[in-house]
């Protein structure tokens, strides 16, 4: 039964197509016909000469890049396609060959990402809705601290209560912090007993792991009971140790049993080995030595790759995920299956938008229609064997009886021993590791940059949001946070287009053309920066000087420019609302879209360059997972954090003090010396001016209003005011 497909079998999912796909099919064609109007505009209309003629010319360039990026955003919502399983029919005819699944979670500070954090991911995924011989749960500790060895080990104690507990009362979501704060009393009285017993179990756990974690050191008393923290007393630092590897649960093991006499999943603990003299090629190094050495202890043809932070929110995940890779008829070539990426502490409008629901209900579905969506670093179940370089070919066949535990004569020391091989700094050295195997090195998004190397082998990926999150994780908490993290993805998406693993080199002959177009979505979301801050100076200045640069609001020519703008938010307003979104956090969005061009993306944009040019090498920044309370009092109120100096937040404060200069000044113009008549031929310069302003209000209140510590530094405000203030001078000659 192991793959074989039979006669009358039903599918193990379903895809459908989005409904509505004609009527939005016509708004693009009307959208585009708006656009091509626009282009003629300005080739038609080209002034005679002088500081306009060249305005004018920037114009242009802007808006033929805007027309072509929102083509290329297009091609995703053209054709959306989404997924459902039916698990009844995959534990009907595969439970006794249920294949055995790889977990690998990876953390790489234990001040940035706390203990307790990562502990209650761990426990959350060790607890799934599945055969527990057929678990593995590895914990990839790139921080090499016994500070987190010590909390893993705590936690494979509690194991033996928890996955007991979870299973007997079906419990949802299994990260014991996620569900004590949120269980419901009921007046069952043996629920009611376990629970209290189970609860206290776990604040007895947490109170010694705090304890340690506030001295910053491991006790003695507790070094002594396990010969694992022998490891740290050759550890000189965090970038200089051996590989230390740890079996804390032992799955071959028949004695590893929970406290109701079932079989344990296997737990180990990994600090992959690091020297000065090694690149250890961050995150896609430390899974990469997951990979090896898991094929060794337990080598499940299935991986899932989970973010310390991202806890299982609904046991039956995995089940879901194989509905996928077992389904007879389409499931032997889907190489991974992507989850989203859902956030617990996101504010009821999404301040920061960070939630990117929308985006991925509507963007990833697009991408599934042809051919699967990236990988996004975290909440994915792999093909073992996609991730390790085989090639798709029409006559695969999975075997889902290989990677099953037997019971072998080899004991956990000399298991311990040979694995660690795996994980030494020399092991890679003239393999294709990280170049045709694993995940790719060479960016700082080595996430998609697998996901294209997956899909030139002709492996296809599939996009599953279920009903109940499969993961939910923390959001940054923080402007200055967010724009780092996306400077970071926009900086690694640009050098990946102009590598060798761009879609288009790699994926020739693999990837179909409109999936390589997908991709460029995010490749090219750098270049958006240079555009728009074109928008977003120039037109004001002119404005300030009295040089249009529209067309009058009584010639034909101003009404595609009117019906692209109300079109354009008018559809954007149309899908936050769809989707259950908030007016408040579609403004929050549109906000933060252009919070993020003329910072994140402008200082990703130049960092990629210089990288590009062998300047600079790119850094991989961990993005902290701890607020004081302060601050995340503030969060929750849904008030704008900056606090900080920052080259982001001074740009971000210079070009609305710009455009707020140049909206007054305009004004003042026409009330004191043009008069009303002067607003004709200047309409839509006013009108975007005054929504740029109307855009920063938080970014002004953060600079003359607020007085807590999240304002913007007076250092900061006064130096953005001077560079305003010169730019309304020398950038645009007084007329």
């Amino acid at each position: 039964m192991g793959g074989d497909r039979k006669e009358g079998y039903l599918p193990l999912f379903e895809t459908k197509e989005a409904k509505g796909r004609i009527a939005y099919r016509m708004f693009v064609i009307s959208m585009f016909v708006g656009v091509c109007l626009i282009w003629a505009y300005r080739v038609t209309h080209v002034p005679a000469g002088g500081i306009r003629r060249w305005a004018w010319y920037g114009m242009f360039g802007a808006e033929l890049w805007f027309g072509f990026y929102w083509i290329l955003t297009q091609l995703v919502r053209w054709r959306p396609v989404y997924r459902y399983t039916f698990k009844e029919r995959l534990s009907q005819r595969y439970e006794d060959y249920l294949p055995a699944v790889d977990i690998f979670v990876c953390t790489a500070d234990p001040t940035m990402e706390p203990p307790m954090l990562v502990i209650n991911t761990v426990l959350s995924l060790i607890a799934y809705d599945y055969p527990s011989d057929k678990l593995a749960v590895y914990l990839s500790d790139d921080g090499g601290s016994d500070l987190t060895f010590y909390p893993l080990l705590e936690a494979s104690h509690f194991a033996k209560h928890w996955i007991p507990f979870c299973k007997k009362f079906k419990v949802d979501p299994r990260s014991p912090a996620a569900y004590f704060s949120r269980a419901s009393e009921t007046h069952d009285s043996h629920y009611i007993e376990a629970l209290s017993i189970v609860k206290k179990l776990y604040e007895e756990m947490e109170c010694r792991i705090e304890s340690v974690v506030k001295m910053g050191k491991v006790f003695e008393e507790i070094g002594a009971k396990h010969k694992g923290f022998y490891e740290w007393n050759s550890v000189l630092n965090s970038h200089n140790h051996q590989a230390i590897l740890q079996i804390l649960i032992d799955g071959r093991d028949p004695n590893a049993l929970d406290n109701e006499g079932c079989a344990l999943p296997t737990l180990v603990y990994l600090a992959r080995e690091k020297r000065p003299q090694h690149h250890h090629n961050f995150k896609a190094g430390s899974l990469n030595a997951l990979i090896r050495v898991s094929s060794e202890i337990s080598n499940g043809p299935i991986i899932l790759n989970v973010d310390c932070d991202m806890y299982s929110n609904n046991a039956e995940t995995v089940r879901d995920a194989l509905c996928f890779f077992m389904d007879e008829d389409k499931g032997h070539q889907i190489g991974f299956v992507q989850y989203p990426q859902k956030f617990e502490n996101i504010t009821k409008n999404d301040i920061y938008s960070n939630s990117f629901r929308v985006l991925l209900k509507v963007e990833f579905s697009g991408f599934d229609g042809y051919g699967g969506p990236p990988y996004i670093g975290t909440g994915c179940f792999f093909r073992r064997e996609s991730l390790c370089g085989k090639k798709y070919g029409k006559d695969y066949k999975a075997d889902w009886k290989q990677g099953l535990k037997t019971q072998g004569k080899e004991t956990v020391e000399d298991l311990e021993q040979r694995a660690k091989g795996f994980a030494s700094c020399g092991y890679e050295l003239g393999t294709q590791w990280g170049k045709e195997m694993g995940l790719m090195y060479g960016t700082v998004v080595e996430d998609v940059t697998t996901s294209v190397a997956i899909h030139s082998k002709g492996w296809k990926s599939t996009y599953f949001d279920p009903p109940r999150d499969a993961f939910l994780g923390l959001a940054p908490t923080t402007l200055l946070q967010s724009l780092v993290q996306h400077k970071r993805w926009v900086e690694g998406h640009l050098h990946l287009f102009f590598s060798q693993h761009c879609p288009f080199i790699r994926g020739h002959g693999k990837i179909k053309f409109p999936l390589k177009m997908a991709y460029c979505i995010y490749n090219l979301w750098a270049i958006n920066s240079i555009p728009t801050l074109y928008y977003v100076v120039i037109p004001p200045l002119c404005l300030l000087h009295g040089i249009a640069l529209f067309p009058e609001i009584t010639s034909p020519w101003f009404k595609p420019f009117l019906y692209v703008i109300i079109a354009r938010y008018t559809c954007s307003l149309g899908e936050f609302l769809w989707f259950g979104e908030t007016v408040k956090a579609w403004l929050n969005y549109e906000r933060i879209w252009l919070f993020r061009r003329t910072s994140a993306y402008l200082f990703g944009t130049i960092d990629g360059a210089l990288n590009l040019l062998g300047i600079a090498k790119s850094a991989f920044t961990i993005t902290e997972k701890v607020a004081d309370d302060e601050l995340s009092k503030r969060y929750e109120k849904e008030i704008m954090e900056f606090g900080t100096t920052s080259l982001m937040f001074t740009t971000l404060a210079t070009l609305a003090m710009i455009n707020l200069l140049c909206l007054c000044g305009a004004m003042k113009r026409v009330v004191m010396d043009d008069g009303v008549g002067a607003v004709g031929p200047l309409m839509l310069q006013f009108a975007l001016c005054g929504l740029l302003v109307m855009i920063n209000i938080p970014v002004y209140e953060g600079l003359f209003l607020r007085k807590d510590k999240g304002r913007m530094p007076p250092s900061l405000t006064f130096t953005s005011s001077a560079l305003a203030v010169l730019a309304c001078v020398i950038i645009i000659p007084m007329h």
